[in-house]
């Protein structure tokens, strides 16, 4: 018997700044809409294990998209991107959101994100808490450490940007990010992932990654997760952003949780999905509940 994954790709045109963007999404399930963002350099291959999830899809519908010039959303059509230098903003993150949501007609969609899209669900509860029921931070912090931020993008594009370097090495790089318990398939699935992308995209996807996400400690404590609950999620072999990272954030918004993931690294969800619906399941049932007394309400 033929056997298929119960997921739809479809294409759907965003306008944003006036530019119209060819996007590419899959999806499954049903009930609460739930918006999945992918890493820097990557795209929505990552959820597809959560999309093939019946214990999420009985209740969720997920919609995984890949960003304007990630995985099969390619550049802009009419518009002469290859001229200047890809840099992904804060501001370009939060409105694709919004544009999307309204575009499939989400009501209040939840929206959860690794590594750049953890840091995005920290900047759209800050900012847009009436436009989402609730956010998941996964390997997210109020800013990025230091490591990169120092060198500037001069050095970050040098390394990760390099046309004497061949692409490969990204996904090589990947490897110091991972869990030492992860599946080697999976493993080599995310280096494929990230061998993938476009030239320059992971290098200007860490703009906003390391610096325009910057969430001071002010913006964090008027977070109101009344409006939008925020819950947060980092691996413990996280070297990018580390549960004591994570725990900072946390600590400064009131009402927040926040849980270490035991055995898993900066890519929990690719790195062994297993391990990580342990602790997502969870959080997706209080969501569900919670949508279920406010419906009765």
């Amino acid at each position: 018997m033929t056997k298929h994954d119960p997921i739809t790709g479809r294409y759907i045109y965003l306008t944003i700044d006036d530019i119209e963007y060819r996007v590419y999404y899959e999806e499954a399930g049903q009930g609460i809409p739930l918006l999945v963002g992918h890493t820097a350099g990557s795209d929505g291959r990552q959820y597809r294990h959560l999309l093939c999830d019946d214990e999420v899809t009985k209740n969720f519908r997920v919609i995984a998209f890949d960003l304007p010039y990630h995985g099969k959303s390619l550049p802009p059509y009419g518009v002469r991107w290859w001229e200047k230098e890809y840099n992904m903003t804060k501001k370009f993150m939060m409105d694709f959101q919004l544009v999307l949501s309204k575009a499939l007609g989400l009501e209040r969609p939840v929206y959860m994100g690794s590594s750049m899209g953890g840091h995005l669900a920290i900047d759209l509860a800050s900012n847009y808490p009436d436009n989402f029921r609730a956010t998941i931070s996964v390997e997210g912090a109020l800013r990025s450490a230091a490591e990169y931020v120092d060198v500037g993008m001069a050095g970050i594009r040098k390394e990760f940007d390099n046309p004497n370097v061949n692409r490969t090495s990204i996904g090589a790089a990947m490897m110091l990010n991972i869990s030492p318990y992860s599946p080697e398939a999976n493993v080599r699935e995310i280096q494929w992932e990230y061998s993938c992308g476009g030239p320059g995209i992971f290098a200007g996807d860490l703009y906003y990654y390391y610096y325009d996400h910057n969430v001071s400690a002010e913006e964090a404590s008027k977070i109101d997760t009344s409006k939008c609950m925020l819950y947060f999620l980092t691996g413990e072999y996280d070297p990018n952003t580390s549960p004591v990272d994570t725990k900072i954030a946390a600590d400064l918004v009131k009402g927040s949780k926040f849980w270490t993931m035991e055995k898993l690294g900066h890519f929990p969800v690719t790195e062994d999905y297993t391990e990580f619906r342990k602790y997502l399941l969870p959080i997706l049932e209080e969501i569900h509940q919670a949508s279920e007394t406010r419906a009765v309400a």
